[in-house]
């Protein structure tokens, strides 16, 4: 199933069900109004079944406006997961080349923080660009959707979005390429009740528009994600507590070429199967 946060036509935030038929389920009849606490059950699935064999309201996601799917979650990331992505790195600068290139293989990952929750871009939103930066890509990620008690209970897409060349000129620069105004996208929905098993079957599709012509796309299989998931989550709740969840982007296997920059005005549309889709404008921000 999958979760949203959505509003309604008088701007009050519901929780709801996405169908595949562009049908979204409100559960406010069912006095649920956080995914967060529908996260937390002991069995989020088979609550969530329960409550939605209830009558309640259909409405058509036209009638609605999606937002991201984050609450309280802090947003952490994970990096160089994808060989890709190491060989990506490495180019950005030969000073930090042999980081990446021993970090790809470390026993351990690099993890860093992205973005608080209420600087989270949804659905629709405009994702920003540094205005101070000459080489911004956007990065589309599988997230895991990880409860209080470090449980994986879902997966959403996010857009990591990274200005390439202050991450290149040094590597302590990498909060300034990363933490930003509008730095990180995240949505439309948290898909729940799937394994990790399954998820390594789904393709990763990212395309980028100007002035109403593709100028960039790309696929990779998040298959192709080195670490295990459990791993990944063993080492982000590591003298750790997240009192409210966490989402862990898992790292990006697609790169544009080196003489692709997003410009404002572009938008930004990632693909993730059995998930939907993720799609932002840019702005410079």
């Amino acid at each position: 199933m999958k979760l949203c946060r959505f509003l309604d036509s008088q701007n009050r935030v519901h929780t709801g069900v996405l169908s595949d038929d562009d049908k979204v389920l409100d559960l406010a009849p069912a006095e649920v109004s956080s995914i967060t606490t529908l996260l937390e059950a002991a069995d989020p699935l088979k609550r969530l079944a329960a409550i939605a064999r209830s009558p309640l309201p259909r409405l058509d996601l036209s009638e609605v406006r999606l937002l991201s799917p984050v609450e309280r979650q802090e947003i952490w990331a994970v990096g160089v997961t994808y060989l890709r992505s190491k060989s990506a790195r490495m180019e950005e600068s030969d000073f930090s080349a042999s980081a990446y290139d021993r970090v790809y293989d470390a026993e351990r990952p690099e993890l860093f923080f992205k973005a608080l929750p209420e600087k989270v871009i949804g659905p629709g939103d405009s994702v920003g660009i540094r205005g101070d930066a000459t080489w911004s890509v956007p990065e589309p990620e599988l997230a895991l959707v990880l409860n209080s008690r470090g449980t994986l209970v879902g997966f959403t897409i996010g857009n990591d979005m990274s200005s390439r060349d202050i991450e290149g000129e040094n590597l302590l620069y990498l909060p300034q390429a990363k933490v930003y105004d509008r730095s990180c996208a995240i949505g439309p929905c948290i898909l729940i009740g799937r394994t990790e098993e399954e998820a390594r079957q789904w393709a990763i599709h990212l395309r980028i528009r100007r002035a109403g012509e593709e100028v960039f796309s790309g696929k990779t299989s998040v298959g192709q994600i080195k670490r295990s998931f459990d791993e990944l989550r063993q080492f982000t709740c590591r003298s750790q507590t997240f009192p409210h969840g966490v989402v862990l982007l898992t790292g990006t296997g697609i790169v544009p070429a080196d003489d692709f920059t997003l410009e404002a005005g572009d938008t930004v549309r990632i693909t993730i199967d059995g998930i939907g889709t993720l799609e932002n404008p840019v702005v410079r921000v």
